[in-house]
């Protein structure tokens, strides 16, 4: 019997190009694909809004690893279909930083919407910049730190100075999935804080199993798709990769402003048949 095939690419520097969108070529290939049968999927760090908007063209009915393998969610109604939400002891996590004054960004679902909150009054600089440069609807400013961790939570971002986030990431890095680094853009330093199980990892291995699939090929640029490239089956790193992700990988395919991945898609995908 024919595997049953499961495709996942990153986005950012792997499916996108530099410019930040996925390209017609790219977009017309993966529709055309996945209306063929193809099981395909990208995994992000973004959110799903701010991921159709640099991958507008992309109109497959597919699901998407969103918030590094918090959500699984449809790319076209946007429903959740797999969830990772923090469990009650998050809350001690939060009052141990609120007692170092610090005051993240808190993700989580309210009345069945998304929402980031913040308490302006107390956030630092660089939270401050962060959500100011966010401009939609899921954006919610509070006052009270009982608001700014209303609804069920799945994501935390403190942006702070590195002397006060470096103690609370080596606390905390074992009990959840923390990534602590310097963010490309603003140059500020960054704790983010996930259930533990949220990683691009897990959400493959979950969306595996929730397709029936007994095979994983992935796509990848960055050292953050290192675990992914472990529990697949096939792992291909763009030419512009990371070299340590390179060591990881099955072979070695044009890189994102050349469209590798849906080049190297449509020559294998082309007449794809899913056999269940």
């Amino acid at each position: 019997m024919d595997k049953k095939i499961l495709y996942v690419s990153d986005l950012d520097g792997t499916l996108l190009r530099s410019n930040q969108i996925t390209s017609e070529y790219t977009n017309e290939i993966i529709n055309k694909i996945t209306e063929q049968g193809t099981l395909f999927s990208y995994a992000t760090a973004r959110s799903i809004h701010t991921a159709r908007i640099v991958t507008g063209g992309l109109k497959a009915k597919i699901p998407l690893i969103t918030y590094n393998g918090v959500f699984i969610m449809d790319n076209q109604s946007a429903e959740i279909l797999d969830a990772s939400y923090f469990d009650n002891h998050i809350y001690d996590l939060l009052d141990d930083l609120f007692s170092h004054d610090i005051y993240p960004t808190v993700y989580s679902i309210i009345d069945g919407k998304e929402r980031f909150s913040n308490i302006p009054e107390k956030s630092s600089k660089g939270t401050l910049d962060f959500a100011a440069s966010r401009n939609d609807f899921r954006k919610r400013m509070v006052h009270t730190e009982e608001d700014l961790i209303a609804g069920n939570l799945f994501y935390i971002t403190c942006i702070d100075d590195a002397d006060k986030l470096l103690p609370h990431y080596k606390k905390y890095r074992e009990q959840y999935h923390c990534v602590y680094q310097k963010d490309i853009y603003s140059g500020e330093q960054w704790l983010e804080i996930m259930p533990k199980n949220a990683t691009k990892a897990s959400a493959v291995n979950r969306l595996k199993k929730m397709l029936n699939c007994d095979y994983v090929i992935a796509f990848g640029d960055g050292v953050n798709d290192i675990e992914m490239f472990k529990v697949a089956d096939e792992a291909y790193a763009v030419e512009n990769a990371a070299p340590e992700l390179k060591a990881f990988a099955t072979d070695v395919i044009e890189g994102n402003n050349q469209d590798g991945v849906a080049k190297w898609l449509e020559a294998h995908c082309q007449k794809a048949a899913i056999h269940s």
